[in-house]
């Protein structure tokens, strides 16, 4: 019986190794005929489609026009007629500074002109007219003294030469000729000193007089005029950091206006973008958190590379009638720069960029395998991006997750995503 059991449990031992291999080839066979999971992704067609080549970049929003505000005078704020945020129009007061020394200094310079433009009156309509009149009187006077004299002393002589009249005479009218000569000639003389030296002088004098007072009158109006702010423009007050009865520091904008009627989109591109760009393409301007998009058109193309960035500036500008865009705000700018008809289109997100920087997409056969397909790049616009080489029309894609990807594997389509009832409810409705 004894042998019996031990021939009983040595059969049980010599079978336990053979039951163990056989087990362990059994599930190697198993998993080498298992079927190799499939990969789920998203996948796009390549389509024909007229393409709109674009220049994407961020920007910051500039306002059309602004003005910081600052006194050319130092002196305190006597009062502000403007808040933060009022609307204004070109020529609009909008501050006024303690100005009380300027206005009298103003009217004491105004009295001071007005005496200068009486004296000067004075000198060319009363004065030097009235002793032109005198002197040429007295020329007249002279000259007609000189002409009696002369022809009493011919008078004379003639009666000399007869024996009628003695020497004595004669000598006596020669000396009454000769004084009246030299009258004459002074007189002349002082009247052709008027009408040139001295006329001269006094207007040059009187004038003189006036424009020195009219120049200070005009500079204590000017200061006068400089105590009181305002606006160079149109547009709303964007910043008053001030109260009355402070003074502004030496270089501080006293108030800020800013005009946003239409804004200006800055985007610094890099140069191979920039030479695509030429002024008066069409640009749209997008604002996170806002649904509407803006469109406007370049009015900028920089001609000069900024040496810090070697990036060229681009301005792009828009409407803004709502006042939705404000100044400091960031957008995506996109500029449409080329039209291109019956284009091969892939979305964008689908090109793969190797670390040499080439492209290519997963293209998915009939057998349902994603192959690694290299493409040749054309134009972008916005989500798409245009395939010269590689991908025809109607091939199917990997659209996302296909970074990762290994090349020969097996894929299935991912299922749309289920519709609401909402979304049905509004289907129906239409």
């Amino acid at each position: 019986m004894t042998s019996i059991k031990t021939y009983i449990n040595s059969s049980r031992m010599l079978c336990l190794p053979l039951f163990l291999g056989l087990t362990f080839l059994f599930s190697c066979k198993h998993e080498e005929t298992a079927v190799k999971p499939k990969v789920t992704v998203q996948v796009a067609v390549a389509q024909k489609m007229d393409l709109v080549q674009t220049v994407e970049s961020e920007a910051t929003l500039y306002p059309i026009n602004q003005a910081a505000i600052t006194p050319k005078i130092s002196a305190p704020v006597k009062q502000f007629y403007v808040n933060r945020g009022s609307h204004v129009k070109q020529g609009d007061l909008l501050a006024i500074l303690e100005n009380s020394d300027l206005s009298a200094y103003a009217i004491e310079n105004r009295g001071t002109l007005e005496q200068a433009q009486a004296a000067y009156s004075s000198s060319t309509r009363a004065t030097l007219p009235e002793e032109w009149k005198r002197s040429e009187l007295e020329a007249t006077a002279a000259k007609q003294m000189l002409e009696a004299e002369q022809k009493l002393y011919s008078s004379r002589e003639g009666l000399y030469k007869q024996g009628a009249l003695p020497r004595k005479e004669l000598d006596q009218s020669g000396v009454a000729l000769t004084q009246a000569r030299n009258q004459y000639e002074v007189a002349q003389l002082h009247l052709e000193a008027l009408h040139s030296v001295t006329k001269a002088d006094q207007l040059k004098s009187a004038k003189a007089q006036l424009d020195s007072a009219r120049g200070k009158f005009m500079g204590a109006s000017a200061q006068l005029h400089y105590s009181q702010i305002r606006s160079p423009i149109s547009g709303i007050v964007s910043d008053r950091p001030l109260y009355a009865g402070e003074t502004a520091p030496a270089g501080v904008p006293l108030l800020i206006v800013v005009d946003s009627s239409k804004i200006v989109a800055k985007a610094h591109l890099s140069q191979d973008q920039a030479a695509l760009v030429k002024l008066g393409n069409a640009a749209s301007i997008t604002i996170p958190g806002l649904a509407n998009s803006f469109t406007g058109k370049v009015i900028v193309v920089s001609p000069a590379v900024d040496t810090n960035s070697t990036t060229i500036e681009v301005w792009v500008q828009a409407d803004n009638p709502d006042g939705n865009l404000h100044s400091g705000m960031t957008a995506h700018l996109s500029i449409a720069v080329a039209h291109i008809p019956a284009a091969t289109v892939v979305p964008a997100d689908s090109v793969l960029t190797s670390a040499e920087g080439k492209s290519s997409v997963m293209r998915i056969g009939s057998d349902h395998v994603a192959r690694l397909t290299p493409v040749t790049l054309g134009a972008r616009q916005s989500t798409s991006i245009q395939i010269l080489d590689g991908v025809k029309p109607g091939d199917t894609i990997v659209a996302a997750g296909a970074y990762g990807l290994p090349d020969g594997t097996e894929v299935q389509v991912a299922a749309p995503e289920p519709r609401t009832k909402s979304s049905n409810a509004t289907e129906k409705g239409n």
